[in-house]
């Protein structure tokens, strides 16, 4: 671990007190090993988005962070404006995440396959300043899709870009790779007058009936869940880490970026998913722990292919968490620990035993490492009288996002007095554990692959473009719930939903399905 403790280094035993911020633990990594590698990218990279696979040191990723870091200032954007993120999960995804932070700004990352309606939505409410994206991942064109969504963004005064060929208006940020100049960042910090650690530091955004709501959490509360999920899963110091999700999410960061930082180690990334490349990036970069959606990690399990390459620890993300009960049992000889996502309200993680079922989950405070004497409290579960899942405590925001939105009628986060937000994922109690079990997603919410949907708005969504159409959701043992569509026009509603900027699982959704059975990449 970073400073060999970094639970006085990052988290006090008291929540909220810390004060180093997420950049001030990367630069700390930096100045004390800058020659040990830091990030790789997929060996390939360029066969979805530009550029050769990246291998950076830490001298090297500190050195692009300040360069990204100066110029997003240089370009006029003040302190603690929102700056829009859209990329695959590549080296540069996590540069770009750390500079804005570096520069004083506030993250917001976009789910990849998000389009037009979302990307609106989301940028619209949270009055984005900038967005920063990549030329293209596979066929679709990032940049120009930027562009189009910066156009109906009052807020929105830059689209910037890596990659070659960029449109013109997009500003080019692939030259700072090489650039022999750099530029200092410009201080801000006087002016945050308070502890910057507990100064707002990244949204993410929920999906709900009332649409997509954004959520805001300063370093305290993302470096909660990071530990959380680093201290069960016992990551150690020098940690070479593989992981398969992006930090495009809270519990995105709290499962990659979080464990490579709080062990100083090297993370490697990994899109799309390929489990032969997979298998190949296991070996070649010698990664013990290795990061995955929880289904996928158990049928690797069942091949013994993680024990031949050496893998110790998996950890695995449950985005339907209400499906881990059900699991199977893990036969590996690799420690498996469950991160249970709650959507963006949090998440909880627990090491399996030497049965290899899934450990029920605690009322009450949620300690990592379980059963330790210096367990550090991340959070805490209750079970409300409508029988969900309740979650508050130091990884769980305390406000909603913008400051006042819980006044103004619109769609928020709600967090009540005591700070607790219900998730609306159903529960029942296990009296023998005294424990609960999630049963149920919330209410009216489909989730696939990792994204989460309104199914009426959905719906709504086709009846508009043919009244005859049908949609519905149909459980699936990997993605957790799969989209069915039926038409008699298959592809002009296919083609109608692409028009009006849905995501590409919607219009997948309608395709011939006595085609090839895939999932846009």
């Amino acid at each position: 671990m970073i400073l060999d403790d970094p639970t006085a280094a990052v988290m006090p035993q008291r929540p909220g007190q810390g004060r180093a911020t997420i950049d001030e633990i990367f630069r700390r990594i930096a100045q004390r090993q800058p020659e040990t590698l830091a990030l790789t990218d997929a060996p390939n990279r360029e066969a979805f988005t530009d550029g050769a696979p990246r291998r950076l040191t830490y001298a090297q990723a500190e050195r692009m962070i300040a360069a990204l870091a100066g110029r997003l200032r240089r370009m006029g954007l003040s302190t603690d404006a929102v700056i829009g993120i859209q990329l695959p999960n590549i080296v540069e995804h996590v540069l770009t995440v750390l500079a804005v932070m570096r520069a004083g700004l506030i993250a917001a990352p976009l789910p990849l396959l998000w389009r037009r309606a979302d990307a609106i939505a989301a940028l619209s409410r949270i009055g984005g300043k900038a967005l920063i994206t990549c030329g293209h991942v596979g066929s679709f064109n990032h940049c120009q899709f930027a562009m189009r969504v910066a156009s109906e963004i009052f807020s929105i005064r830059y689209v910037c870009g890596f990659g070659q060929n960029l449109p013109d208006g997009v500003v080019p940020f692939d030259d700072l790779f090489t650039a022999e100049r750099l530029y200092p960042v410009p201080p801000f910090d006087r002016e945050r007058e308070q502890n910057a650690a507990s100064h707002v530091a990244l949204i993410t955004f929920e999906v709900g009936d009332g649409g997509v709501v954004p959520v805001a959490r300063n370093h305290l509360q993302i470096l909660a869940g990071g530990l959380g999920v680093t201290l069960e899963g016992r990551v150690g110091q020098d940690a070479r880490i593989l992981s398969t999700i992006a930090p495009s999410s809270f519990a995105g960061i709290s499962l990659t970026l979080m464990p490579w930082l709080l062990s100083a180690g090297t993370l490697s990334l990994h899109h799309p998913f390929d489990a032969e490349l997979l298998a190949q990036q296991r070996r070649d970069e010698k990664c013990r722990t290795l990061i995955l959606p929880g289904p996928i990690a158990l049928r690797l399990g069942e091949t013994g292919a993680l024990a031949r390459d050496g893998v110790a620890t998996v950890i695995a993300a449950w985005r339907s968490p209400e499906r881990l009960a059900q699991s199977a049992t893990w036969r590996g000889s690799e420690a498996f620990v469950d991160v249970s996502i709650f959507g963006e309200a949090g998440l909880v993680a627990a090491r399996r035993g030497r049965g290899g079922r899934a450990a029920p989950i605690p009322f009450g405070p949620v300690a990592a490492p379980r059963g330790s004497s210096g367990a550090i409290v991340v959070a805490e579960l209750l079970r409300t009288p409508a029988g969900t899942v309740a979650l508050r405590g130091p990884m769980v925001p305390r406000q909603s996002f913008p400051p006042g939105i819980e006044r103004s009628g619109l769609p928020h986060f709600k967090i009540d007095r005591s700070g607790l937000v219900d998730t609306g994922y159903t529960c029942r109690v296990d009296g023998a554990n005294k424990a609960m079990v999630v049963t149920g997603p919330p209410l009216g919410l489909v989730s696939v692959g990792g994204y989460r949907f309104a199914l009426r708005d959905l719906q709504e969504a086709v009846s508009r473009i043919d009244g005859a159409a049908t949609l519905v959701a149909l459980p699936d043992p990997i993605i957790g719930q799969r989209l069915i569509g039926n038409a008699a026009e298959r592809e002009v509603v296919q083609a109608a939903l692409a028009a009006v900027g849905v995501n590409p699982l919607l219009a997948a959704a309608f395709r011939d399905r006595r085609r090839a059975d895939a999932l846009p990449a």
